[in-house]
């Protein structure tokens, strides 16, 4: 069966490690300018590096987003910026902007070529132009349907590859081409500072009453008329499969290693599960679907996958996440007693059950045993965020493992 690649976004070198170290096949990540995500921590180029030698010593690809949409103003930075890269074994350059496309061809020519769903890649045609241009790879609009990439796939050179996003936030625009949050705040989406106003509660106010606010009702169910659903296609492994995609996309720059270690295990398996039989992937349906929501999510949809969204792909009476598990930190190292050493991320306290996520798939049941602080001080619980403790859980755990708590 055709390899399909699992591609997970990673905002900082700690959640790239950890996707890498849950399953990833490849991973993408934002430079510290010319990518949509200006918010993300982002990488300096001696992270990028640290992070691509980290990735390719796990068979892992990494690919960086150049997506904005550029001005004259920038070109001259972009141009800097890709002669900084020339000796920083990127496999791949994420990208919308047709001139930085030719700024990519002529400064970087040995480096992948991928089309950012940025550009609204909606039919075959634009696959073949972006093809004769140089990509190897277009990532689908968000408004396609399976069968139309099915459609696209039959038509495009068997060497193109399909990249399409399978998990992950919805953006209410056009394959994210958004005007609102420059209108209202003056941050582009387009060159990265998107505010994201999509996720705002409006109201209408009539031009003869400035400044009295008449609420936006739909069946009584709220004002946030633009926030969508999170996209979740994990029941759906066969016919992505099906349609001739050739990587699977998660959206989340700006998550969490929690997040990103849930969604890149949870799909790992469902991917591995059915390119081994069809009878497991389907077997094991519940656990996948356990398993997802427990990252923070805004309900789920299959978005435009089977056709076109409807009132039930929206969220009208609030803009706040499902949140069932709190991420409580990462195994960094184990002392000579065993303990393990973790820089803490949210309070726990000593005698509190938490769970491990093994890189398996499975999940561990722990109890804390005891708390400590870098000076050997006994601590009842940990309250101080980003302090480094050893924590005894009773048992030795991999690095890079996540620990989590579920919350009632």
């Amino acid at each position: 069966m055709h390899k399909t690649e699992l591609l997970i976004p990673a905002g900082s070198l700690e959640v790239l490690k950890t996707a890498v170290r849950y399953g990833a096949d490849a991973v993408y990540i934002g430079g510290e300018a010319f990518g949509l995500r200006a918010k993300a921590h982002n990488f300096t180029l001696p992270e990028m590096e640290e992070g691509i030698q980290f990735a390719h010593a796990h068979d892992c690809k990494v690919y960086l987003t150049v997506n904005i949409f550029a001005h004259n103003a920038d070109l001259s930075g972009i141009r800097e910026y890709f002669r900084s890269l020339q000796n920083i074994s990127i496999d791949a350059l994420i990208i919308s902007d047709p001139g930085v496309v030719m700024l990519a061809k002529e400064l970087l020519p040995n480096v992948e070529i991928h089309i950012s769903t940025q550009a609204n890649n909606t039919n075959y045609e634009t696959y073949k132009f972006w093809y004769q241009l140089g990509a190897k790879r277009v990532v689908s609009a968000r408004e396609l349907s399976l069968n139309e990439i099915a459609e696209i796939r039959k038509q495009i050179p068997e060497d193109m590859e399909i990249e399409s996003f399978i998990h992950g936030a919805m953006c209410i625009s056009y394959s994210g081409r958004c005007l609102l949050s420059h209108y209202f705040t003056g941050r582009d989406a387009n060159q990265g500072a998107c505010t994201h106003p999509c996720r705002w509660k409006y109201a209408v106010v009539e031009e003869k009453r400035p400044g009295e606010y008449l609420p936006v009702e739909e069946d009584e169910r709220g004002t946030y008329i633009f926030n969508s659903k999170d996209l979740c296609m994990i029941e759906y492994i066969p016919e992505m499969i099906g349609a001739g995609i050739d990587s699977f996309k998660i959206e989340g720059r700006m998550k969490t290693a929690l997040y990103v270690a849930t969604v890149a295990r949870t799909y790992r398996k469902a991917i591995d599960d059915f390119q081994k039989s069809p009878e497991l992937y389907r077997q094991n349906l519940e656990y996948y679907r356990t398993e997802i929501a427990k990252c923070t999510y805004r309900q789920f949809t299959t978005g435009f996958y089977f056709g076109k969204t409807d009132e039930r792909s929206q969220i009208y009476d609030n803009n706040t996440y499902i949140k069932e598990y709190t991420y409580l930190g990462m195994v960094n190292e184990v002392d000579q007693s065993g303990w393990i050493i973790l820089e803490q991320k949210n309070k726990f306290v000593v005698g509190e059950e938490i769970e491990a996520m093994l890189f398996d798939g499975s999940n561990l049941e722990l109890v804390v045993n005891g708390i400590r602080d870098e000076k050997g001080v006994d601590m009842e619980s940990a309250p101080h965020p980003k302090q480094v403790l050893h924590v005894n859980v009773g048992r030795e755990l991999p690095i890079g493992c996540i620990l989590r708590r579920r919350e009632d």
